[in-house]
């Protein structure tokens, strides 16, 4: 009669257990936690730094502007920096040309001659020999300034290879990330939101 009490006592914890088991595991407001972590190292693909790359961009693109842009595949910055320098190129060349005019004007009325193409066809001239003065004053100073823009592009062209260059091999893998996700929760008949953060070695 002893054995069969015990057995049972026992027979009741068993189930007990069990219940109190299933009740956990039904349990709406649990959260099954996977304490295991698996991660497949043949899936992470780390691409190698190379320290050399942003200087090598800025010195192609010294040798040639947009070279640099090339070497970091940014094909569509190439007609921008073209562009840029031929422009400052062309405003230089129109304001030597304007300058030449002027000075060539002011050397022939100060050796005498009055057929310069600023005198016109009348005795008095169209444009006076001190606005030919201030006119080769002006038009300097538009040179000088072109020269300074077209170097700064040019050198703009060389930072933003060397820039770019750093850029491409900033850490942006899943090893080093955070982003939202949204998941379903089946249990509570809801939507969760939340951040996910990975940083692993």
């Amino acid at each position: 009669m002893r054995t069969n009490k015990h057995f049972l006592a026992i027979l009741l914890c068993f189930v007990s257990v069990l219940f109190s088991y299933s009740q956990i595991e039904t349990d709406s407001t649990s959260i099954a936690v996977n304490d295991k972590v698996v991660i497949a190292m043949d899936t992470l693909v780390k691409t190698p730094i190379d320290p050399l790359r942003p200087a090598k961009a800025a010195f192609l693109s010294a040798v040639l502007p947009g070279l640099g842009q090339a070497y970091n595949k940014r094909y569509w910055k190439i007609p921008i920096v073209w562009g840029a320098i031929a422009g400052g190129v062309l405003v230089y060349d129109f304001n030597t040309k304007q300058l030449d005019r002027y000075r060539d004007a002011y050397k022939r009325r100060l050796a005498g001659f009055k057929d310069d193409e600023f005198y016109g066809d009348g005795d008095s001239p169209n444009i006076s020999t001190d606005a030919l003065v201030r006119a080769q004053t002006q038009a300097r100073r538009n040179k000088d300034l072109s020269l300074l823009v077209t170097l700064g592009f040019y050198a703009l062209n060389i930072l933003d290879a060397n820039i770019d260059a750093h850029l491409l091999q900033f850490n942006v893998d899943d090893n080093l990330s955070l982003s939202p996700h949204f998941q379903y929760n089946k249990m509570e008949n809801a939507s969760d939101l939340g951040l996910t953060l990975n940083f692993n070695f």
